[in-house]
């Protein structure tokens, strides 16, 4: 069995628009899951030096189907002196890496009412406007298969697509 990946995307919605979309996924798909709340230490950059603060994380993580181990946990990080960004954390079990976490992320995409890895002039200004999030954030979910033009949103998804592995198979 192949190990545990991990992903961490920077996204333009709230954590926890990031965590109702997965466990509207996971309900869809008649997943069983489990939700949680935590905190997490993010450093925040102040004048010339980084100051270490505590943050709010959402975390939820699928306990059964064919998505058993997959965990996201998401929070907002503050770069500069105001705005923030949502970080989302996928843990990724061996037989979703690929083409099923593909489909996965494509879905919970489809589920955000704007595109998750752009942010409008507004938001960029107030957060930073030369931060290199912006492209990376897009560059990221290229490499995911990801349409990332700007004809390319939005997203339509079948849920769940066919042909997934089953996590029982490999047991």
């Amino acid at each position: 069995m192949a190990r545990p990946r991990s992903v961490t995307l920077e996204v333009n919605i709230t954590p926890t628009q990031a965590v109702r979309s997965l466990r509207q996924l996971a309900e869809a798909a008649d997943w069983k899951w489990e939700r949680d709340e935590g905190s997490r230490f993010v450093d925040r950059m102040m004048v010339i030096m980084s100051i270490a603060r505590a943050t709010r994380t959402f975390r939820i993580a699928i306990l059964s189907g064919e998505g058993a181990g997959l965990i996201l946990t998401a929070w907002e990080e503050v770069a500069g002196s105001a705005g923030g960004i949502t970080k989302t954390e996928w843990i990724v079990p061996g037989h979703l890496t690929g083409g099923p976490f593909r489909d996965l992320l494509r879905a919970w995409c489809a589920r955000h009412p704007n595109c998750p890895w752009r942010w409008s002039f507004g938001q960029r200004s107030m957060i930073g406007f030369l931060l290199p999030v912006w492209r990376r954030s897009r560059r990221e979910f290229k490499k995911f298969g990801l349409d990332t033009s700007k004809k390319g949103w939005p997203l339509e998804a079948e849920w769940p697509p066919i042909g997934w592995p089953d996590a029982r198979e490999e047991e």
